[in-house]
């Protein structure tokens, strides 16, 4: 058991455009099999450029990223800055290469270490009713 201990399994090795390449440390690289099969994969990342005192005591923000938005809490948006600087993005796969995972609009910068990866699956990730405020249809995706 590892008490708790957070494991990183890799880390964004580079971003051009669009594409980034996630190395996936090699002793988690047979985790990938299988992962092929998917367009879309979910990928859980620490945003270890917030992760200090400050960040993290971070309680309420108004969401720069949508214009008009309201100050919310941050369980309320995607603000990077929170208690346990933890990020999510759904990414479209481009292709895998032995431990490296090729992927589209990934909203992290080269050197985000990533914490885990599961497959995008619209059956059970997908809610059409799902409800948003307004302020929040407008901006970027994330």
């Amino acid at each position: 058991m590892n008490n708790g201990v957070l494991r990183f399994i890799g880390v964004v090795e580079r971003v051009d455009g669009e594409t980034s390449k996630i190395q996936v440390y090699s002793e988690f690289c047979e985790a990938l099999k299988g992962l092929d099969m998917f367009s879309h994969i979910i990928i859980l990342y620490w945003l270890h450029l917030r992760d200090n005192d400050t960040n993290r005591r971070t309680l309420r923000v108004v969401p720069r990223m949508h214009q008009g938005a309201p100050e919310v809490g941050v369980f309320a948006c995607r603000s990077p800055s929170r208690p346990d600087p933890i990020g999510l993005s759904v990414a479209e796969v481009s292709k895998i290469d032995g431990c490296s995972i090729f992927v589209r609009e990934l909203d992290a910068v080269e050197g985000t270490p990533i914490i885990d990866i599961k497959p995008y699956r619209p059956r059970a990730d997908s809610i059409p009713q799902a409800t948003t405020p307004e302020w929040a249809l407008h901006g970027p995706k994330t």
